[in-house]
């Protein structure tokens, strides 16, 4: 019997919408992550947020298809200068979102999920040197039960 990926096993579309609506209230909340929003976002944020996060564990590749896939996700963050405290309360945010959004208990599901977004982290701030350059032409991510793929 094959096991369904994370994405779907998580509960689709509709979960990491709801995951993504409850990161991004956590993170207006946050005194420091809520400063990166104080310009704006656009309107449809969640939506591709969500699309990102769901293409990334098994989903359908619409955020591919419609964006520059990971080189446009990290020209977005790169070059801002981020300090790391940023990236701890990012994936406070995130852990807290997990429950806030309803995704299964499920030990090994939340382990994968911190796992992808501890590693994410890493390469967003990798990026935020003010002098970093992002490599054009870097695909979405794939994360599985084993891990990075």
């Amino acid at each position: 019997m094959t096991r369904p990926s994370m994405y779907e096993y998580a509960g689709g579309e509709p979960a990491f919408l709801a995951l993504a609506a409850a990161h991004h209230r956590r993170c207006l909340l946050d005194p420091v992550l809520n400063h990166p929003f104080s310009r704006g976002t656009r309107p449809d944020h969640v939506r591709r947020l969500a699309g990102y996060w769901g293409e990334v564990f098994g989903g359908p590749d619409r955020y591919s298809r419609a964006s520059d896939g990971h080189s446009g996700m990290l020209e977005l963050h790169a070059g801002n200068g981020m300090e790391e405290d940023l990236g701890e309360r990012f994936l406070a945010c995130f852990l807290g979102a997990i429950d806030d959004a309803g995704l299964p208990a499920d030990p090994e599901l939340r382990a994968g999920l911190r796992a992808y977004m501890e590693w994410a982290v890493r390469e967003v701030l990798a990026c935020s040197p003010r002098d970093a350059e992002v490599p054009a032409g870097l695909p979405v991510p794939r994360w599985s039960w084993q891990g990075h793929v």
